[in-house]
């Protein structure tokens, strides 16, 4: 029975994720399987990967094939990275703890590579915030000058013009001064 490490499709139309199932390669895709060793969700940005280390060891040491993707996904984790050191430990070529010590150093490296990357990702979130901000900062001030221009020239339409009130209070001053000047005459 020829036994294939292949991912398993879940989830609903273009939103798919998979699970990690180690399966007879004559089993339907998302038919019987084996065991389940690990979910992969390509939706995330970095892509989530849920995996259990062990058991994908062991079936690998114990002869299973993985598909080109489960390939890529166990190799980014370090499972590949690990069966090489064993079979190195096995052929003579080092001791374990040289094996555990070479894979730390690759894990803390994969890691900080890792890290780099969400914190760039991060970086270009905020930059393209704020210059989406900065963007519509200018907009909200354009809307704003255009909406204080169209009511000041309403204001400046419906408010008639103070000077001919003036004139008015001026020419009945003397009309006034003359009435008076009447009655005292009589």
């Amino acid at each position: 029975m020829p036994v294939k490490i292949r991912l398993q499709r879940h989830g609903r139309k273009g939103y798919a994720y998979y699970h990690i199932v180690i399966a007879d390669s004559r089993a339907p895709r998302d038919g019987k399987f084996i065991e389940r060793i690990g979910s992969y969700n390509p939706n995330t940005n970095p892509a989530t990967i849920d995996l259990k280390f062990e058991k994908a060891l062991s079936w690998l040491q114990n002869g299973a094939q993985p598909t080109d993707t489960t390939r890529n996904i166990l190799s980014s984790e370090g499972v590949l990275m690990k069966k090489h050191l064993l079979e190195g430990v096995q052929k003579g070529a080092f001791d374990v703890v040289e094996a555990d010590k070479r894979f730390e150093a690759w894990k803390a490296s994969k890691e900080t590579s890792v890290a780099k990357t969400k914190e760039q990702l991060v970086a270009g979130k905020q930059a393209d915030n704020k210059t989406r901000l900065a963007a519509e900062a200018e907009v909200n001030k354009a809307k704003a000058a255009e909406l204080a221009k169209k009511k000041a020239d309403a204001i400046a339409a419906s408010i008639p013009v103070v000077e001919p009130v003036e004139e008015v209070v001026a020419e009945e001053a003397p009309i006034a001064e003359v009435a008076i000047t009447e009655e005292a005459a009589e």
